[in-house]
Formats: C-alpha cells, sequence, structure tokens
C-alpha cells in the first residue's frame, strides 16, 4: 500500500492505496462503492471487498476527491492512518501508536451484541402477546413502546444507512430491512388506532433475529482474520538496543537501521538484521512454517518476530518497520485477502442487482395479493416476507470469506499468495516448469566426493587442500573449506607463496612442497602427470559434478568433487507432485549432464537443458499453447519472464526481489513441497467457495417465491436470511483446521 505523502489528510493519493468503508453491509454495497469509485477520475482500477470492509484503488486523485465519491453514494472512507518511514522517528520521539484492529472489532461486537440482548428482551413480550392474540388497547401500546424501542435503538442502523442510500438513489439489504420491518410497523400503528390486527411482533422480532445473524456473521467474519493479527501480535513492543556502550529498552519503532539489538534467550527479535556476536536455535515456524528451529550464529539474517530459544545474539538491525520481512508478509495476506477471485466476479453481479430485484419483486407480491382480494393486511405479510427472506448477503460473503481464510492458511503453511486469482487457479495445475539452481538445489556448491589418489588418507587430504583454499574467494574453494570445517579437519597451516591463478585454481607451499589445486591444465603446467587422476575425474564428470585435482609435490592428492546439491524436500516433494498428476519438466542454463543427474536424482523425466531466459518463457508460452494450465517455480532473475508469463507461477522466498514481484506466490523458506500445498489449500479453497454459492443462490431461488406465494412467515424468513450469511461464514472457516 502505498502511503499518503504526508501524515495529515486530506492529501493527494499517487499509486495504490487501501482504506477501509464504513456501512457496507451486503455485496450490492460493495458492488456500489466499486462502481462509483471506478467512474472517479484519476482512478485506474478499484476494488470492494465486503469480507474485509476495504477498498483497494490505483489512482491520481485527491483524497477529498475519493472520500466525496464515497459518500456520495452513501457510504463512508475512513482514511488510513499513514507509516512513517523507517528511521523517521528519531529518538526521544514517541512511538507511533498501532492501530489495534482486534480491540476495534471487540468494540464493535459488544455493541451489536448489547443491542441484540435489548432487542431480544423487549421483542419476547411482544410476541408473546402477539402470538396469544390478546387485544385491547393496553396491549397494543405495549406493544407498540416497545416495539419502537427495538426499531428506534436496537436497529437504529438499518434505518440510518437505509436512508442515506436513499438520498443517494440506491440500495442495499439494509434498504429490505427497513421498507419490511418499517411496513409492519406503520401498519400496526394505523391498526392501533383503528382497532385492527397488529404485526408489531413481526416489526421487532425481524429486527432482533437479523441482529442476531449480524452478530454471529461479524464473530465469524473476524475468526477468518486470525492469521493477519497472529502475524501482526508477533512483533514485540519493545527492543533493548546498545547506544554508547549502555543497553536501553525503546519502543521498536524507534530502531533505525544499523542499531546493535540485543536478543536475550526467550525473546522476539524485534527487527530484521544480522547476526554480529552469538549463536541460538530460533524458531522461525510462524513465519516460515518451518517447524524445526535453525541456528544461527555470526554473519546470519535472522528475521523480525521469529523466537530465540536458548543463546543470547546481538543483531544489526538492517530492515525495521514497513521494510521488514514481517511488515512485507502482513501486506502481501492483506493484499491477496482483498482481492477478488475470477469465481467471485459473476456472484459480484448478481448481488449488484440483486436488491433492485428484490424491491420489484416485493411490490408485484404485494399488488397481486391485492388484485386476488387478500385485502392490504394480506398483501403486506407476503411482501415483507420476500423483504425480509431476500439475502445478498450470502452471494457477496461466499468467495471473499473463503479467500480470506484460504490465503491466512496459506501464510501459516510459509506460502504468500500475492492474489486470489493464483489461488483459484492453482488447484487446474497440471504442467509445472522447475528451474534447478535455488529450485531444486540449494542454489550454492558443496562438496560431494573425496577420492584420495595417494598415501593420505580423505581427513588429511580435506585438511591440506582446506588450508589453501582459506586463502581463496573462489565459492568452489569457500566449499572445500567449509566442508573441512565442518567435518572438524580445519587447520590453518602455514601457507607459504599464495597464489590464485584465475579460472584455474591456487598453488602455493605447505610443509615445504607446491600444493598445486584446481583445474587438469593448472596441474598439467606445473608437471604432474594427469593419468593418475582420469579415472576419478571422470567418474565425478559423469555425475555432473565439478571436480577439483590436488597434487602436493607433484605427486596426487586426490580429486574433490562438488556440485550445487539438492535441497533434502525435493525429491519427497517431486514425488508428491506427481502422485497428484502434475506433469513436471524441469528447464535449467546448465550443461545437459547436470541438468541429468538432477533430474534422475529427484525423479523428473523431462529435462530441457541450457536453456536461455527466453527459452523459459517460450517454453511456458508452448505449453499454454497446447490448452495446458501451466506453473512456474523459479527464484532468480532469469526466472523472472517465465515467472510473468505462467498461469500461475511460484517464487523462492530466498531468491531475488524480481523474481518474487513477477510471481503470484512466493514460497518463503524456498521448500518446492510447498507448491503441493498451495495446490492441495487451492482445492479445499475452491471446494467451499463452490458449496457457498452453491447454497446461496438456492436459498435465494426457493426461498423468495415461497415468501411471495404466502407460504413464510416474515418471522421465519428472518431468521433463515440471518442464517443463511452465516453458513456460508462457518462453511469457509473449515478452512482453519486445513
Amino acid at each position: 500500500m502505498a502511503a499518503l505523502p504526508s501524515p495529515s489528510l486530506p492529501g493527494r493519493v499517487n499509486g495504490d492505496l487501501t482504506f477501509a468503508v464504513d456501512g457496507m453491509t451486503c455485496a450490492s454495497c460493495s458492488a456500489r462503492v466499486e462502481k462509483v469509485l471506478g467512474k472517479l477520475p484519476g482512478v485506474d482500477s478499484a476494488v470492494v471487498n465486503i469480507a474485509t470492509g476495504k477498498a483497494t484503488i490505483h489512482a491520481d486523485a485527491a483524497w477529498a476527491d475519493i472520500a466525496a465519491a464515497v459518500e456520495r453514494a452513501g457510504y463512508v472512507a475512513v482514511p488510513p492512518v499513514p507509516e512513517p518511514a523507517p528511521g523517521a522517528v528519531t529518538s526521544g520521539a514517541p512511538a507511533p501508536a498501532p492501530v489495534d484492529v482486534g480491540a476495534q472489532e471487540s468494540e464493535h461486537l459488544g455493541r451489536t451484541r448489547k443491542r441484540l440482548l435489548v432487542a431480544a428482551v423487549l421483542s419476547a413480550p411482544v410476541f408473546v402477546l402477539g402470538m396469544l392474540d390478546v387485544m385491547g388497547l393496553p396491549s397494543a401500546l405495549v406493544q407498540l413502546a416497545l416495539t419502537t424501542v427495538v426499531l428506534a435503538w436496537a436497529g437504529q442502523d438499518f434505518y440510518r444507512v437505509a436512508w442515506r442510500l436513499a438520498r443517494s438513489g440506491s440500495a442495499n439489504m439494509d434498504t429490505l430491512i427497513a421498507i419490511g420491518t418499517g411496513a409492519a410497523y406503520g401498519y400496526s400503528v394505523y391498526a392501533t388506532v383503528v382497532g385492527e390486527m397488529l404485526y408489531f411482533e413481526t416489526a421487532s422480532v425481524v429486527v432482533t433475529l437479523i441482529l442476531l445473524g449480524r452478530f454471529l456473521e461479524e464473530r465469524a467474519k473476524a475468526r477468518a482474520g486470525d492469521a493477519v493479527r497472529k502475524l501482526a501480535g508477533l512483533r514485540p513492543p519493545t527492543a533493548r538496543v546498545v547506544r554508547g556502550g549502555v543497553e536501553q529498552d525503546v519502543a521498536v519503532g524507534l530502531v533505525v537501521v544499523g542499531d546493535h539489538v540485543v536478543v536475550r534467550p526467550g525473546e522476539r527479535v524485534p527487527v530484521d538484521g544480522r547476526v554480529l556476536e552469538g549463536s541460538s536455535a530460533l524458531d522461525e515456524s510462524m513465519i516460515t512454517g518451518e517447524s524445526l528451529p535453525v541456528t544461527r550464529g555470526p554473519g546470519d539474517v535472522v528475521i523480525g518476530a521469529t523466537m530465540n530459544r536458548n543463546g543470547r545474539l546481538l543483531v544489526e538491525a538492517t530492515r525495521v518497520g514497513s521494510d521488514s520481512a514481517l511488515a512485507g508478509i502482513i501486506r502481501m495476506v492483506e493484499d491477496a485477502q482483498g482481492s477478488k477471485a475470477p469465481i467471485q466476479r459473476f456472484a459480484d453481479k448478481v448481488a449488484g442487482r440483486f436488491v433492485p430485484a428484490v424491491l420489484v419483486i416485493a411490490a408485484l407480491t404485494f399488488f397481486g395479493w391485492l388484485a386476488t382480494g387478500a385485502g392490504f393486511t394480506g398483501a403486506m405479510v407476503p411482501a415483507v416476507a420476500v423483504l425480509v427472506i431476500a439475502c445478498p448477503c450470502a452471494l457477496g460473503l461466499a468467495t471473499p470469506v473463503a479467500v480470506m481464510v484460504g490465503t491466512g492458511k496459506a501464510a501459516e503453511n510459509g506460502i504468500l499468495v500475492r492474489n486470489a486469482g493464483a489461488l483459484e487457479l492453482a488447484q487446474e495445475l497440471d504442467v509445472l516448469v522447475l528451474d534447478k539452481t535455488g529450485t531444486l538445489t540449494r542454489g550454492e556448491p558443496s562438496v560431494t566426493d573425496v577420492r584420495v589418489l595417494g598415501e593420505l588418507d580423505e581427513r588429511e587430504v580435506i585438511r591440506i587442500v582446506a588450508a589453501i583454499e582459506r586463502y581463496s574467494e573462489h565459492p568452489l574453494g569457500q566449499a572445500i573449506v567449509a566442508h573441512a570445517r565442518a567435518a572438524g579437519a580445519f587447520e590453518e597451516l602455514t601457507v607459504e607463496g599464495f597464489e590464485a591463478v584465475t579460472g584455474a585454481g591456487v598453488v602455493g607451499h605447505v610443509r615445504g612442497s607446491e600444493l598445486v589445486v584446481g583445474t587438469p591444465r593448472l596441474l598439467e603446467q606445473r608437471g604432474v602427470d594427469l593419468g593418475v587422476f582420469t579415472t576419478a575425474l571422470e567418474a565425478i564428470e559423469a555425475q555432473g559434478r565439478t571436480g577439483i585435482l590436488a597434487a602436493l609435490g607433484g605427486r596426487p592428492l586426490g580429486v574433490i568433487g562438488l556440485a550445487d546439491t539438492l535441497k533434502d524436500t525435493s525429491a519427497e516433494a517431486v514425488a508428491r507432485l506427481k502422485k497428484m498428476g502434475v506433469r513436471l519438466v524441469l528447464a535449467t542454463g546448465d550443461n545437459q549432464a547436470t541438468a541429468d543427474a538432477i533430474a534422475k536424482a529427484v525423479g523428473i523425466d523431462e529435462v530441457i537443458a541450457g536453456a536461455s531466459p527466453g527459452d523459459k518463457l517460450a517454453l511456458v508460452q508452448r505449453l499454454k499453447a497446447e490448452g495446458r494450465v501451466v506453473g512456474m517455480v523459479g527464484d532468480g532473475i532469469n526466472d523472472a519472464p517465465a515467472l510473468a508469463a505462467a498461469d500461475v507461477s511460484f517464487a523462492i522466498g530466498t531468491g531475488t526481489d524480481v523474481a518474487m514481484a513477477a510471481a503470484g506466490m512466493t514460497l518463503i523458506r524456498g521448500d518446492i513441497g510447498r507448491v503441493a500445498t498451495a495446490i492441495e489449500l487451492s482445492k479445499a479453497t475452491l471446494r467451499i467457495v463452490r458449496q457457498n454459492l452453491f447454497w446461496a443462490f438456492a436459498y435465494n431461488v426457493v426461498g423468495i417465491p415461497v415468501a411471495a406465494l404466502g407460504l413464510l412467515s416474515p418471522m421465519i424468513g428472518s431468521a433463515a436470511m440471518a442464517m443463511s450469511s452465516v453458513s456460508v461464514v462457518a462453511n469457509a472457516l473449515r478452512l482453519r483446521r486445513f
């Protein structure tokens, strides 16, 4: 979300902006706001989500014009609170107070609960008197007084919103409720005067039942946003910063890039950073979805909001505030929850025309019954029943609530969904193109073989080679040093006359003899006979690995094999995807031997080696032209074109920003097994959406004609209407068990 140029509003919106819209109660509301915003000059696009109660626009327009347009539609645009730029808050200044969304929702629920209780208590005697058909002026006056309080106080929002919308020439669910209950109440006031049959219980009980439905619906919708609230609640409120050699606790909003932060055992890391001192196991499960703690030490990157288990860390802050990984995750999840899946468009179109259609049907019902000689009362009751049983809410909530829960659940599983369309389409994937480096493999070399050719054992060969490679900056040399350290074989032997030969290897003197480590050409130039190396080198290269030769004093030490090794989860992930019926294609820029070796190791049958970024793009386009639904997984800049072209794309979270920007989903820790999880979650979400849409349509298709035929009382209709919305939300919440 693009912040406004100044903390003070109104201001000018230039780019993307998300803000709350107050007063929306059903899908027809969101459709109207979306239509009004879409027609506003300077607004390129507008998406309004009834489940989140927010609008997202891309615009170059004044905030005042945007707010005025929303107000003309009958609603209120709530200006967002701009977040200060990282580091803009200086020491000593008060920390910015975050907006407690949970507290706001609790307050709103409490208000609704209070009105519901008052309405229920006052409606009970009205219902009893009405059902017992207690006649007489005293009974009528009691019912009039109690019903007036129910409508004027407990149900005041229905009438206030309906009046505001009427003034702007529009209508929504509140309009139907206001007209239906208002008609029953108005007629009953007249009947009190002339001594005819009363319908106060219809007005009061309908308002009470609808308030009950609203309360249950809002409570369930609040649970749908639990994933984002859990993420937001992870960030600790304070950080222990070292300034002037003194440790001091400051609000986390006051931490700036470059600060040194102390993280003690049992505390959460307050900001993203790099470990300067100490070592500890960190629980990153809420951010990455990984269940096991990971060890972090000097030089390692740590993510803000992760839990420090058992060691003291000194961390240099590298990203704070809105730049942090946690803030980015929350933004992405919120954006996805606010976006619309393609399947939602049809429901939105129907819901947008729903209220006017119901008003017409109610009018036809009224006049139709009048024409049959039913009289005013006989015509009013079925017309009111039509108004209160009609429910665009269920239609409007069917998709967005399921998307809210689904994207939140994806985030808990280490999958960031950029938009609802990606989540919807993932379940249709039948071909998945995978990059190799950084996707199936770790993206960095490591030692795979040590083939000893001389009299020394493997441990001694590694010790000697690592002693000279520690002076090299080449990735292969660093991989050998890392292997030696991990094996406990590293020793800082004295190396004299060190020389790095560009593209060939390193040379130096160890224990009085010349040590040569590198390519066959380098060893040959130094007078080493290559004959004894041939068999071992060919065996290593046959597996698609790089062989590094080593000789000491002209005598062979051995051949060290290095390769970009597979991630631990790759083979299992491939097997899982194949079991789901997904066709897998490996497309890599590496040579054929290396590509074939990796593909064989993980179980992929189709391999395209030596693929340029253009080749990968062409492959995706060709598969799409064949009618396939194509997915692409990659981590580098060279994968970005193919990621952008794929129907559903997955970026590796440990890869480049360019790849993540081009992808519809991001796998935070780079485990491609999460692709299978995303597909399963997509199937579960779409199954819930289809169920919701079916029942929402079926409810209205059956309920409205039954009410129009006079076969349903308004009270039963209002209860059914309230429960229809609740059932849709409750069904979506089943995804929480995924």
